[in-house]
Formats: C-alpha cells, structure tokens, sequence
C-alpha cells in the first residue's frame, strides 16, 4: 500500500524552520565575539542549519494536511535540538564534554523543560550559557505558532477546549491569515519579553537590584516570559533582590496564559479574560497551594518574615504550575509536606494557548466537571448534562481526550519512575525513590527541577546515560503532548 504522507512538504517546511535556526545563532557568533570567546561552536551548527535548511527547503511542498504537520511537528522539536546541541558538543567545557549531557541540555532548552546537565556554571563562556536561554525563548515561540496555528486544526494541545474557553470559533482564525495570527502572538510575545527586559534594568539602574546586569536582564526575561527556567546564575532568580523575584513571578504568571486571551486584552476586549472559566480557575489554582504552601513554611519555621514566606511559596508554586522551573531558594531542603505539593504542582500547568507544559488547567477543568456530571448522573441516570466552559458545551470527544491525555500522563510518569529506579540501581546510582518519580515527572511534564541531586540547584549529569537518553526523549514527546510523537509509530498513520 502506498505511503499517504506527502514527506516532501514536510521536510520542505522543516527545512524553513532549520533555515530560520542559522540567524539566531549567527547572533550568539556575535555574542560570543563581543565576549572575546570562540565562535567558531555557533558558525559550525549556523552553516550546518543554513545548508541543510536550503537544501530541505527546495523539496516541492502542498499546503500540509494533518498527517503532514503531525510529522513537521515531531521534527521541528527533535531537529531543532540535535543542531542546538552542537554548540555545546564543540565548547567541550565542563559536563558537556560528554555529548549526552550536551543533547540533555539542548532537548531541555527547546521543549522549555530548564532541566539542567551543568555541574558547575564556572567555566561555560557567556554566550554558550546564553545560548540556552535563547533555545528556550525559541520553544516557547515555537509552540505558540504551532499550537495556535497549526495543530488547533488537528484537535491538538487542548485547541478544541482552547476554542470554546475563548470563544473563538477557529483559533486558526484569530486573523484571517495563519501567518498573520502567527505574526500577531511572535510580536506579543517579544513585546513582553522586551517589557521585562525594560523593568529589570530599571530595576538595575535605580538600585533595587544591582546584579542586574544587561546580559542578566536578557537571559531571565527570555526564559520567564517562554516559561522555561535557564538561568546563568547557579542560584537561578535567588541570587538576586526580593523585588526581582516578586517582578519575575508576575511575568511567569502571566506567560503561563493563553495568549490569544492576552491578544484579545491588547485589542481592548476585557470581557475574554473576565469571562474565562479556566483562568479563574488558573489562578484559584496558584493562590490555594501557594497559601497552602505558605501555612507549611510557616509551620516549619522556614523564614524569618511574613514577606519572604509570602514571597517563596508564591514563586516556587507559580514556577512550578507553569512548568518555569526557576527558584529562590533550595526547596529540596523543605518539609516533606511542601515539597509533595511541589510535586504535586508539577501535574497542573498553565492555561491552553500559552508556553506553558504539563497537563493544563484547561484538561483538569473539564476532568473536574466531568467527574461531578458522574456523580450526578449516577443519582439521575436519565439526565443529559452537557459539560460547559466560560457557558459553551464542550463536544464529548473534547471531554474523552482530557480524560484519556490525564491518565496517560500519570501511566507514562510511573512507568517511567520504575525505569529510573531500575537503572539507578544497575548503575549504582544512590536514588531515592521520591527523587526518581520527581525526575520522571520534572522531564516529561517539561518542568525542569526535581529533588535530590536533580534539585533546584543541582545537575541532571548525575543520571546514567541511559537514563538521561530516555529524558531526553520523553522531554520530545511531553513538550509536543505525546500525540505528534507517538502517533508516527503507528502503521496506519504512514498507509491507511
């Protein structure tokens, strides 16, 4: 039977995105000269990118179908990171003398998981570290172009649910152009990344935060508002003033909402926002664990005043909502308690249509609704109860597929959790067992800090290679919400 994939346009398209990755690392060949530091680790990968972009670009392409953008989608994310990591491989220095650990650090750059393979941040040329913070700003970019204009029309990241709590009827459609809403949410997401870089340095230059520096403001404002977590200060947003941290939790908050609710306020229109069921949601979310959190740490002890134990729950728990992965402090050293609501934060993310990973308020809400119409239905068997978001019913299908994404994730996280253990224990690897189902879920869920030596300020390099390979790839498939990935493993997909 005949192949029902027209791989031409896809890898006419991925050549496109390949090509486009040649200009951001001519920019850090520029950094890295600024610095007086090699540049020959960006040149390499910008003229293997600009060469095998063109070539792949010349391929005759038709507008993409479903099948088409399911497979452009899986090789954007894994091509994206294979060139990504050359410029590690070629620096050599530190742990990414191992290449493994290289690929890690890419993978975890462009799927904004901020999971980390550096052991010590000493050593690593300005621009190298650089570099991570701009392979995560590029993910999250990537995957609002991708989700808002591409697989919402493949009933892809929640865009059934997305459509119906915007009410927007076709997100595709925000513009009468896909390319247009694309431009549209690229110049909103800049327009808050330069924001933020303008409220750092003012930060700076009043002096209510003096390590501030230019090349620190760019680097956090690009991970913050992409909602990733790289930082170049080993002590990550800790190291520097409380109001940094307050600033920084604001924006992480507000890059972990839909955009096109974000779009939608730009354009004067407040009743999208007002009337949005998942971001009340959202944000009831974010404000019960952070007080949760805060009652803990008081409890414990952990602060000295009211405004730091404010201040730590609340970042901590919006970093970890919305899948940044940044921290103030080492929370590994926390209660049991606090660090199981960590935990359990990692499942939520943020709302559909943002850069956020993980589940997704928007899932959790409709499996909450679904649950109470069981409930009810189990008393009034006859009844048809149709579930609604912001007043809208939602189609079944949508309500199957929150159901069935929120349990795979749980079945993949725990199968994941027995290889980790297992491999520890093969390598000989000291591995508790709350540090190996912490690191399966901070992976797959594109979270980025775990507990133990995968802590806030600890290092993914002390894996087994086999175990960081595996991360690697469930990294892939979480970040693009299994489907595009697992899909392509299918014989159906390929000849029916």
């Amino acid at each position: 039977m005949a192949i029902r994939v027209d791989v031409r346009t896809s890898a006419s398209l991925l050549g496109t995105v390949l090509t486009a990755l040649s200009g951001p690392l001519a920019v850090l060949a520029v950094v890295a000269l600024v610095y007086r530091e090699p540049i020959v680790p960006f040149v390499v990968p910008a003229v293997v990118s600009l060469v095998v972009g063109f070539g792949l670009s010349r391929f005759e392409r038709t507008d993409p179908g479903p099948r088409e953008a399911f497979l452009l989608v899986a090789l954007a994310w894994l091509s994206v990171a294979l060139v990504g990591a050359i410029p590690f491989v070629l620096a050599g220095t530190g742990s990414f003398a191992n290449p493994v650990n290289a690929l890690l650090e890419s993978m975890s750059g462009i799927t904004t998981t901020g999971a980390t393979g550096i052991l010590a941040f000493t050593g690593h040329a300005r621009s190298l570290l650089l570099w991570r913070s701009v392979l995560q700003w590029l993910g999250g970019l990537g995957i609002l172009v991708f989700a808002v204009s591409l697989l919402s029309g493949l009933s892809v990241s929640g865009a059934q649910l997305m459509e119906t709590e915007t009410q927007t009827r076709d997100v595709t459609k925000l513009t009468p152009r896909i390319t247009h809403t694309a431009r549209i949410l690229g110049v909103l997401y800049t327009g808050l990344t330069s924001l933020l870089v303008v409220v750092l340095l003012a930060l700076h230059f009043t002096g209510f935060a003096p390590r501030m520096t230019l090349y620190n403001a760019l680097a956090h404002a690009l991970t913050t508002v992409s909602t990733a977590g790289f930082s170049p200060e080993a002590e990550s947003v800790g190291a520097f003033s409380p109001v940094v941290q307050w600033v920084v939790t604001a924006f992480m908050f507000v890059g972990a909402t839909n955009f096109v609710v974000l779009y939608m306020l730009t354009q004067g229109d407040v009743s999208r926002l007002r009337d949005s069921e998942e971001f009340r949601f959202y944000l009831g979310i974010v404000v019960a664990v952070a007080a949760l959190l805060a009652i803990v740490l008081a409890i414990n002890d952990e602060f000295a005043t009211t405004e730091a134990t404010l201040r730590h729950a609340l970042f901590q728990v919006v970093s970890i909502v919305t899948t940044t992965g940044y921290a103030t402090t080492d929370f590994d050293v926390w209660s049991t308690g606090a660090r199981y609501l960590l935990f359990l934060g990692m499942f939520v993310g943020g709302m559909a249509g943002s850069t956020t990973c993980s589940i997704k308020t928007v899932r959790w809400l409709v499996v909450v609704k679904a649950f109470r119409r069981d409930l009810f239905t189990a008393i009034h068997p006859s009844a048809v109860v149709p579930i609604r978001l912001s007043g809208r019913p939602v189609e079944e299908s949508a309500v199957r597929d929150s159901v069935v994404f929120v349990l795979a994730s749980v079945v993949i996280v725990g199968a994941f959790t027995v290889f980790v253990v297992a491999d520890a224990a093969r390598t000989g690897t000291d591995l508790g067992e709350f540090a190996a189902v912490g690191a399966a879920a901070s992976t797959f869920l594109n979270v980025g800090p775990a507990f133990g030596f995968a802590g806030p300020f600890g290092s993914y390099a002390n894996f087994p290679e086999t175990t960081k390979l595996v991360m690697t790839v469930l990294m892939w498939i979480g970040r693009i919400e299994i489907v595009p990935v697992l899909v392509l493993f299918t014989p159906s997909f390929w000849r029916s």
